[in-house]
């Protein structure tokens, strides 16, 4: 009873708008007053168990270094790389588009700052080209569903603090569907653009030009390397990772590039705490639902209750799929993995699903929440950017979320696309 009371009022502490920090805490205080008023004296302690993580250090350096990049004209270089990279096909700012979001995905780790930085610049570049302005904006908020799929992923360490998973293997797991995502994309992007003549001549690049692109996209390029590589075998821990990627931002921004100034540090530094510490009170709260939800054993009932109907795993996998399409179309991607990854996912592995699996499957059906309206947070700040309305945007990504729902069956049920990789650390 006191459990059933305790949904109901974060529903509808949620329809009333009241914030979903706010909303889960005030739940959980719901559910002790009506149990036991006793745990109230546990409350405090809960909260702060869940900002306490040594993981979660890694969020707002992560957060941080995306801000210096982007202060640094890091993404304009990496456009203009990602130029050079198409170049050789014939191709235009559509590919460089989906090549740019994943390469600046493997720096920001954040979806929504990939839509903000690179949109700001992408989506004017290629009305002026002569791309509709829907198609411009379609995929950008599509491609940048790269952004928190490939490694470095803020999302990730939130699962990775929930699950206990090893952060190094999560950002492996992510690394095959993120490219995936990025690929198929790309072969969209490609047969549109041919097809409706989008596609400039193709004339030569001088050399010396050639060079200086080259230099500066590798620059940005080996900060992902550096991470994935110093994390997934061990030399570093994330924390530690992240903290090396701001130091090698500022040195790019500062020494090489000399376009980063102490006022942007500031102001991303501002940014970035006022990001991470919204995620940290969520998280602080989400602890005291999980710990709910473990005392009433919620998941393993669940599992029972799957497991003695005879459902075929298949079936369940597909259920599995819809829950994370359908919560992430409503959540943002921060509460949603930090609500049901303690439900779902000791229940999918009495179906012999493994955490990484798992972790790679909520990552990517919820990146494509971002992109899907009521909530949509990419929508939005694409909306902001070109003034469309966020149903008219959604309508033209929609040809390249099909990449990504495809991409999520094939990861839920062909496990080696997630396993591959971390099977080797």
């Amino acid at each position: 009873m006191e459990l059933s009371l305790m949904f109901v009022a974060l529903v509808v502490f949620l329809i009333i708008g009241v914030p979903i920090a706010y909303a889960i805490g005030g739940s959980g205080i719901l559910y002790m007053l009506l149990s036991n008023p006793s745990f109230l004296l546990t409350f405090p302690q809960r909260v702060w168990s869940g900002t306490e993580s040594f993981i979660i250090i890694a969020m707002p350096l992560f957060m941080l270094t995306g801000e210096l990049m982007n202060h640094s004209g890091l993404t304009r270089r990496l456009i203009d790389f990602s130029m050079l990279l198409v170049h050789p096909f014939g191709g235009g700012l559509g590919e460089v588009n989906v090549v740019s979001s994943m390469i600046f995905g493997g720096i920001s780790g954040s979806s929504v700052a990939d839509t903000s930085a690179l949109g700001s610049i992408l989506i004017p570049d290629m009305v002026k080209k002569g791309y509709p302005k829907g198609f411009a904006a379609g995929i950008t908020v599509a491609s940048s569903t790269i952004g928190m799929i490939i490694p470095p992923s803020v999302p990730m360490l939130m699962y990775a603090m929930v699950s206990g998973a090893s952060v190094g293997k999560l950002f492996l797991a992510g690394l095959i569907p993120g490219i995936l995502v990025g690929a198929t994309q790309l072969v969209i992007t490609f047969v549109i653009s041919r097809k409706e003549g989008y596609h400039p001549k193709k004339e030569k690049i001088e050399l010396k030009k050639m060079a200086k692109i080259t230099k500066d996209g590798s620059l940005a390029m080996f900060m992902p390397v550096l991470i994935i590589v110093s994390v997934s075998a061990g030399i570093a821990t994330a924390s530690e990772s992240a903290g090396v990627a701001v130091l090698y931002a500022s040195i790019l921004g500062f020494f090489v590039y000399k376009e980063l100034k102490w006022k942007e540090v500031g102001n991303a530094l501002k940014k970035t705490f006022m990001m991470s510490s919204s995620i940290m009170i969520i998280g602080g709260f989400t602890m005291i639902f999980t710990w709910i939800l473990a005392v009433e054993q919620v998941p393993a009932h669940i599992g029972s209750f799957l497991v003695g109907s005879n459902i075929p795993t298949w079936l369940v996998y597909v259920f599995l799929d819809l829950i994370i399409l359908i919560l992430g179309t409503f959540l943002d991607v921060t509460p949603c993995i930090l609500l049901i990854s303690p439900i779902l996912l000791p229940v999918m592995q009495q179906f012999g699903m493994n955490e990484l699996q798992f972790g790679a499957i909520i990552i990517v059906g919820l990146a494509i929440g971002l992109v899907t309206p009521p909530v949509g947070m990419c929508l939005n700040v694409a909306s902001k950017i070109c003034n469309l309305t966020i149903i008219e945007i959604f309508k033209s990504a929609v040809p390249f979320i099909l990449c990504n729902i495809i991409v999520l069956v094939m990861i839920t049920f062909i496990p080696s696309l997630s396993l591959w990789l971390p099977s080797f650390v």
